[in-house]
């Protein structure tokens, strides 16, 4: 095991809307292009995990989850400044302000952070933790 996840799947009313931005918002932090499934739906895989976006499966429209978050590892700061950029350029919306540098409440390390909303409205952070001295 790899991680704590498996796979995480979100819905996505316009799929090709979501897979351009994944597909520039993961090459940012160091995920390859998203490919399709038999489903039309957008698979990434890193480090054995998976990311799947697409219509969700009941046909109904897709929502986002409210007071949800999904939080992505970067390889360093300027990853998570090149993955917000990326985000806002391929039809991201800003949340949370610019990226910025905090201390984690959940470690009390210095971390640098960043938050968009995707096409869908789904809440993204992406994290760079910043090793100590």
């Amino acid at each position: 095991m790899t991680g704590f996840f498996r796979h995480m799947v979100l819905g996505a009313d316009d799929p090709e809307a979501a897979r351009v931005f994944y597909d520039a918002t993961f090459a940012a932090i160091g995920v390859g292009p998203g490919t399709a499934d038999p489903k039309g739906r957008f698979v990434y895989r890193h480090k054995g995990q998976l990311f799947i976006i697409g219509r969700p499966i009941d046909g109904e429209k897709a929502t986002h989850a409210n007071g949800g978050t999904l939080g992505f590892f970067a390889p360093s700061a300027d990853a998570v400044h090149a993955w917000h950029a990326a985000g806002l350029a391929n039809g991201g919306s800003a949340c949370e302000g610019d990226p910025a540098e905090r201390v984690s409440p959940a470690t009390g390390q210095p971390v640098t952070v960043a938050y968009l909303r995707d096409p869908t409205g789904n809440k993204l952070c992406v994290v760079y933790e910043q090793e100590q001295a």
